[in-house]
């Protein structure tokens, strides 16, 4: 399939969607977010894909919002209920996706996200990162806005709630996370060289794409439940989820697998 704003590409169980704004350093246009939401649809529908890679050409993964969209959204109506129908219509829609699509979603940060971008990335259930990367959260601030695309949900969740009220609103320089230091915080699985990322990337995502992609979706699906959940209603959940999983083809092959002493051969269903 064609867009004009991001690029997609399936194979081995495996879809790579690019960021293509890159004389914008990626920066998010209606236009962008609409494609990445359609593309993220296709790659859920797609029984023969079974893990996501999210990146961006050129030297940013996203700068976040396209601002001069934005200010062109303000002059047209002048009121701030614009801005929150924006991302009813879009980031909300798109981080909801990929929080709940029930597959691996790999970030491969390859330069500098900010603001939204960083919280589309946040949004992704693993992050890898080019050294030269990083993360800047206290964008939003510097402009008089809140996070929003789930920054104010995902973030603490990671961080905690002190640091990332500290990289939310200290807007300067030294806020800025680099690529170590994400590393150290946790905010990041790996970080390599920026001509190892895409390989790194994509032979993590093919390793998550042999696996038993039911069981990884309904972990996922646990794992978002868990922070609102009791600890009976966990349990029950981990019951009814349980219940799915010992009913799938890649369960049977498990156990067989593990009887026979062999490498088991999972399909995805």
């Amino acid at each position: 399939m064609t867009y004009e704003t991001i690029l997609y590409a399936a194979a081995d169980g495996v879809a790579t969607i690019t960021f293509n704004r890159a004389d914008k350093y990626n920066a998010f246009n209606r236009s962008m977010v609409s494609e990445t939401i359609d593309a993220v649809k296709s790659a859920a529908r797609d029984d023969a894909v079974r893990t996501l890679i999210l990146t961006g050409a050129g030297k940013a993964f996203s700068s976040g919002q396209d601002l001069r969209e934005l200010n062109e959204l303000i002059a047209s109506d002048g009121s701030n209920l614009k801005i929150g129908d924006h991302l009813r219509r879009g980031y909300n829609d798109l981080v909801s996706r990929l929080r709940t699509i029930e597959k691996p979603v790999i970030g491969a940060i390859n330069g500098i996200t900010a603001g939204v971008g960083s919280s589309i990335a946040l949004a992704c259930d693993l992050r890898i990162c080019a050294e030269q990367a990083g993360f800047v959260f206290a964008g939003f601030v510097n402009i008089g806005l809140i996070p929003d695309g789930g920054g104010t949900f995902l973030l603490p969740r990671i961080l905690g709630m002190a640091r990332a009220f500290e990289l939310s609103v200290l807007a300067d320089n030294q806020n800025r996370v680099d690529a170590q230091t994400a590393l150290q915080l946790g905010l990041v699985t790996k970080v390599v060289t920026p001509d190892q990322l895409m390989g790194e990337a994509a032979a993590m995502a093919r390793k998550l794409a042999q696996m038993p992609t039911r069981a990884i979706g309904l972990t996922k699906r646990a794992l978002n439940r868990a922070w609102s959940n009791t600890l009976d209603e966990s349990l029950e959940l981990e019951a009814q989820l349980q219940s799915v999983a010992g009913t799938t083809y890649d369960f049977r092959e498990g156990v067989a697998a593990f009887n026979e002493k062999r490498e088991p051969r999972f399909q995805g269903r």
